[in-house]
C-alpha cells in the first residue's frame, strides 16, 4: 500500500488558500455593483396637508 504524501496535500491546501485570498482582494478592489438591496431607499413619509 502506497504512504500519503503529506508534502503534496499540505502544498495543494496553501495553494488553495493563496488564490482564495487573491480572489477575495480582487473583489474588494472592485467596486460592488449597486443593487437595490444594498441602495439605501428614500422613504417618503406622508404630509399631513
Amino acid at each position: 500500500m502506497a504512504k500519503p504524501n503529506y508534502q503534496f496535500e499540505k502544498r495543494q491546501r496553501e495553494q488553495q488558500k493563496k488564490q482564495k485570498k487573491a480572489e477575495k482582494a480582487q473583489r474588494k478592489l472592485q467596486p460592488a455593483p449597486s443593487t437595490p438591496e444594498t441602495e439605501p431607499r428614500a422613504v417618503q413619509e406622508p404630509r399631513a396637508e
